[in-house]
């Protein structure tokens, strides 16, 4: 089977076509990574000359401009690269009968749930963001290219992503930790701010199982299993690393930013073809950290 990513050297893309080139059914050549430099967001009417070129007979779309605070401040860029961009792939796709995997995001939610429980799929969606809103109007478009069209959309929502290469959540409380140890000083953790710690390389494992299973189609929510404030993850992350230093659970307003958002982003999981759910996220961190204690001690030795 002939899979092409977009944002293939992005976090999440980088660990989709690693989990697709072990995947038996991507044959001896595994997936086709196309990077910026081949599907640029901001050029995406190139997308129907690329699928006639490579002829892929699906596409998980991972490419998307993820700096929420970004997005906050140009929120016309952000719908043209997360919304426009999404329907422009989506339309070349369904005319050709390919089938389209669009990643999307928590953000679609508003984080006041009508009931205190996890978000499913089928929850109304209410961006508060101009990031979570753009992603829902690429979800939208997407939707519309491919109503009555031939071939399969399936949307994965996920949330609160980490993993390779770092520069992520775990990353940097581990560099602030260390800061703030060497200062004296507190370490600041969030503790009104609720959601769904997701490992990269977890969810690219599920996004290839829907894909070798032939059950794309549809909404899910494709999460670690649990869910955490952004406090007791960190707490987590320190634990794990044996690193010890005085911490302080704050309220997010205490960090102004220029993005609001949604205080419980909390996914519900949705099953997957093998009955299997994924890990808990503690599970996954303890996975990853071996990797990042090795990164953050590389770059301690280089100063």
């Amino acid at each position: 089977m002939r899979v092409a990513v977009t944002g293939a050297t992005g976090r999440l893309g980088r660990a989709v076509v690693t989990a697709l080139g072990e995947a038996p059914f991507t044959g001896p050549f595994g997936p086709i990574a196309w990077s910026r430099a081949i599907f640029d967001l901001d050029a995406p009417d190139a997308a129907g000359a690329l699928l006639d070129r490579d002829r892929p007979e699906i596409v998980v779309h991972c490419a998307a401009w993820t700096d929420v605070d970004g997005c906050a401040r140009e929120p016309e860029k952000a719908m043209a690269r997360n919304g426009t961009a999404t329907g422009v792939l989506a339309g070349a796709a369904a005319e050709r009968g390919i089938d389209l995997i669009v990643v999307s995001t928590n953000e679609v939610f508003d984080g006041r749930p009508a009931e205190v429980r996890p978000y499913r799929p089928d929850d109304a969606p209410n961006p508060i963001n101009p990031y979570g809103r753009s992603k829902l109007a690429g979800e939208r478009l997407a939707e519309a290219a491919y109503d009555g069209a031939s071939a399969e959309l399936g949307i994965v929502r996920t949330a609160w992503l980490f993993g390779p290469p770092g520069n992520d959540f775990p990353s940097k409380i581990l560099s602030a930790a260390e800061r703030d140890r060497a200062s004296g000083q507190r370490l600041k953790l969030v503790g009104d701010e609720i959601g769904s710690p997701s490992y990269t390389l977890d969810v690219a494992e599920a996004i290839a199982e829907l894909i070798g299973a032939a059950d794309v189609g549809g909404i899910r929510h494709v999460v670690n299993s649990g869910h955490a404030t952004r406090a007791e993850w960190a707490l987590e992350v320190l634990r794990q690393a044996n690193l010890e230093v005085p911490t302080e659970t704050v309220l997010a307003a205490e960090f102004p930013r220029a993005s609001t958002p949604p205080r419980f982003g909390v996914l519900e999981p949705s099953p997957m073809p093998s009955g299997e759910p994924l890990r808990t996220w503690q599970g996954a961190t303890a996975d990853y950290l071996p990797l990042l204690l090795r990164q953050h001690a590389a770059a301690a030795a280089s100063r």
